[in-house]
């Protein structure tokens, strides 16, 4: 489909009854060079979807139809809405969404993965918007923003810079932030009264350690609700600031505009009291070894056990809540076995001489931090397979709605998810999960 033209992007807001509102931060892309180029900051490919919030008249979307695999649309404007849908009624490969993208089910966008996000995001609401779809964890594997300029250049700041704060932060924990391209206010109808520019977002994967996402986020809001005030006088009381100031090498009168990104991730593992933060597993961990019909035959190291294919002993638990959704864990990216891969809400080895029972207890408390007084059900027994690492698996489920506390160098995070969405996520993308998981789910996953 051709480039929408100044004259034609007017058109369909009269044919909408569009009139654009500041209130609603409406400033619509009528540069359709600007708007290719801006595509072309996807570097899409034909297997990719795409999700692209805040489209209006299309005149981004008409870059990718018959170029990507998906093309979902989240379109607040319900006039708008209603006219792509109306345009693209006949093209499965479009899916129109009427919804504010600063609230929208970001649950429903995983089973698109392999997924990028394109956004020439509404003034008012850019920052809702990217806090809701983009924070951890998200499906994205490259996002390309257009915001206020002012705002790029706070995602983007660095440490010193008066730009540079919480938001900086925050984006650059989970994302390489590019500027890219400034644009100016006549390549919009109507003008807005700022430049406006792109940045291209790419996943962080590397370069920092395991970190608690929340007690970051903690610690920066403390950091910066005074912009000028020391740290020491809004950090926690323990463990002892002295102490804290000591291991990250910096000086105790230091203001959080002073530190880098990875000095604030020091700094939350030094205020972690998690045991298990610097544990993605113990490779001198003693299993019981057994045989085919579950019998003890001898012990061995997990290094050993892995290693040469041992048969040995694990549970798997799901976890759902009062609405029916199903609690999932995305592996560390330090794990021995799958690491980044999404797995079942709770699983672990039986150490030498645990019963399952007792290992599932241990393990909900371990990994999530949920306690329960007796052991959760057993619903189904798995014999050792390739998909199991060649562990009898026992798997057990239970309820719970309460808070969850996980160890941020075992699991890179959690998220509840419906089970349609589940069905529908690994029928599109297996290789997301990890194998014992599926294993798993095949035979016992809840009732919809």
């Amino acid at each position: 489909m051709a480039a929408m033209t100044g004259k034609e992007i007017r058109e369909v807001l009269d044919q909408a009854r569009v009139l654009p509102s500041k209130q609603m931060g409406q400033n619509f892309l009528i540069d359709p060079n600007m708007a290719r180029w801006i595509v072309s900051q996807l570097e899409i490919s034909a297997d990719d979807a795409v999700c692209e919030v805040g489209p209006g008249t299309g005149a981004l979307s008409v870059h990718l139809i018959g170029k990507v695999r998906k093309l979902i649309l989240i379109e607040f404007d319900p006039r708008l809405a209603g006219a792509l849908a109306e345009r693209y009624k006949d093209d499965p490969t479009v899916e129109v969404h009427h919804a504010d993208g600063a609230k929208f089910d970001g649950r429903l966008l995983f089973k698109h993965r392999k997924l990028k996000f394109l956004g020439n995001l509404p003034y008012s609401c850019g920052g809702a918007i990217m806090k809701n779809l983009l924070s951890r964890p998200h499906p994205f594997e490259r996002a390309v923003i257009m915001l206020q300029k002012e705002v790029i250049e706070r995602l983007a700041a660095k440490p010193g810079t008066k730009d540079y704060g919480i938001l900086s932060l925050r984006t650059q924990a989970n994302w390489e932030v590019e500027p890219m391209r400034t644009v100016p206010p006549e390549a919009f109808y109507p003008r807005p009264t700022i430049d406006s520019a792109v940045a291209v977002l790419r996943p962080r994967t590397s370069g920092l350690p395991p970190f608690d996402y929340r007690l970051f986020d903690e610690l920066v809001r403390r950091g910066f609700a005074q912009r000028r005030k020391q740290l020491k006088k809004q950090m926690p009381d323990e463990p002892a600031w002295e102490e804290i100031c000591a291991e990250l090498k910096v000086s105790a009168t230091v203001r959080g505009e002073e530190l880098t990104l990875s000095q604030w991730v020091d700094l939350t593992r030094a205020y972690d009291p998690h045991p298990l933060k610097d544990l993605p597993q113990k490779a001198g961990e003693i299993f019981d070894v057994v045989d085919e019909n579950d019998n003890v035959t001898g012990q061995a190291t997990r290094a050993e056990v892995h290693a040469q294919k041992l048969l040995h002993r694990a549970v798997h638990i799901f976890v759902t809540n009062k609405r029916g959704d199903v609690l999932l864990q995305k592996r560390s990216r330090l794990k021995d076995l799958c690491p980044g891969l999404w797995d079942s809400s709770v699983s672990g080895h039986l150490d030498a001489g645990e019963d399952y029972a007792s290992a599932a207890v241990r393990e909900l408390d371990e990994e999530m931090g949920i306690g329960v007084e007796s052991p959760p059900e057993e619903i189904a027994r798995i014999a050792p397979c390739v998909e199991t690492g060649w562990e009898h698996v026992r798997l057990y489920r239970t309820k719970y709605d309460g808070n969850l506390r996980f160890p941020s160098a075992e699991i890179d995070a959690a998220m509840w998810f419906p089970v349609a969405e589940i069905d529908a996520w690994i029928a599109n993308r297996p290789e997301d999960f990890a194998s014992g998981f599926l294993a798993c789910w095949e035979v016992g996953k809840p009732v919809g």
